[in-house]
């Protein structure tokens, strides 16, 4: 007697497992944006222009994942741009002005950022209130703090400096150095950049708390009611946020040794729009730690080239608003695609 198969484990072709991933549009996306430049300006295909786009896309690419890895777990964090800057400054106006060790002055920034991440998370679970809210408000605290307290002690809006203090030049070797690699540079950003995201996709993919974190963004009374710690899957998301906001301050200030009071306010825009590109839905529950680090790229292929090509920067809002748009219907085609496959 014949059994017939059950559909449930029915074997899926390999092509239609390519076309059902979350960064299918964002790999398109990334071919498209650089053979429009590279055909255009040998500079942006050379190694050293290679090196020139990777180094905005590594900085934006840690928090592109650690907002991804939120965004499907269905909550939002407006907040991560500003904390960039807090820890930054955190860093630098306590080696500076106060005479921590760098690394010390690194660790009380961790610190700061890991509780402010605690509270947002602790805040959004335990009230329900929009995390659009709760991190908007977090966001305007912050931005008022940063630019308050660096006045007080300074009396201007940047801190400067960090050069000179203990500890500078290991913490910047490790953070901020660059790589020799065929005898061009490339910024050691690029490497804490691929270690956040192998180490993203690996939790999504290989971790119980992958499964966790799809499943609280997916639907997350279903997700409590078979067992999943929703609260605390959420608060160690806002955590991660948190932790990828002070890795990108710190490089960022040991780089350039100085912090404006203003510095990151702005980019929590440009975080999502990253995560977006990559294959991240608003309603949360889809999407790839890949595809957020693909969206990086092409930011910042985007960014360089239009410079390379010598056009009016004012040009890079229009490129990111159209792959903004062009990335959400695509993502809608996948995912609607992905259900029929399922079915």
């Amino acid at each position: 007697m014949t059994v017939a198969a059950d559909e449930r484990v029915a074997r899926v072709g390999l092509a239609r497992r390519l076309l059902i991933r979350p960064e299918l549009g964002a790999v398109v996306g990334l071919v498209v944006v650089f053979v429009f430049f590279a055909a255009q300006s040998p500079v942006f295909r050379s190694p050293d222009g290679i090196a020139n786009w990777l180094d905005p896309a590594a900085t934006l690419g840690i928090m592109a994942v650690a907002v991804a890895l939120l965004m499907i777990g269905g909550e939002f964090d407006l907040s991560a741009g500003v904390l960039t800057g807090t820890s930054g400054l955190i860093l630098v106006t306590l080696a500076t002005r106060f005479g921590l060790n760098v690394w010390l002055a690194m660790l009380v920034g961790l610190v700061v950022a890991l509780a402010v991440g605690l509270a947002n998370g602790l805040v959004v679970t335990r009230t329900r209130l929009p995390s659009f809210i709760v991190t908007l408000g977090t966001f305007l605290m912050l931005q008022g703090v940063n630019l308050g307290v660096t006045k007080a002690i300074t009396g201007t809006v940047q801190v400067s400096g960090l050069r000179r203090a203990e500890g500078f030049e290991v913490a910047n070797a490790v953070f901020a150095g660059t790589i020799d690699v065929g005898g061009t540079s490339f910024r050691v950003a690029i490497v804490w950049w691929i270690a956040v995201t192998a180490v993203a996709t690996w939790v999504l993919m290989r971790s119980r708390a992958g499964n966790w974190i799809f499943a609280v963004g997916g639907n997350e009374q279903a997700a409590r009611a078979v067992g999943v710690p929703a609260a605390r899957t959420k608060i160690a998301l806002f955590m991660t946020t948190a932790f990828a906001a002070w890795l990108v301050g710190s490089i960022l200030a040991l780089r350039y040794t100085s912090v404006q009071a203003n510095i990151g306010i702005g980019q929590e825009f440009i975080y999502i729009i990253a995560a977006v590109i990559g294959g991240c839905l608003l309603t949360g529950g889809y999407g790839s730690a890949i595809g957020a680090a693909i969206g990086a790229v092409i930011f910042g292929m985007a960014d360089k080239g239009i410079v390379f090509l010598g056009w009016d920067a004012d040009w890079f809002k229009f490129f990111l608003g159209a792959m903004l748009l062009l990335a959400t219907l695509a993502n809608r085609l996948v995912r609607r695609y992905a259900e029929e496959v399922r079915h």
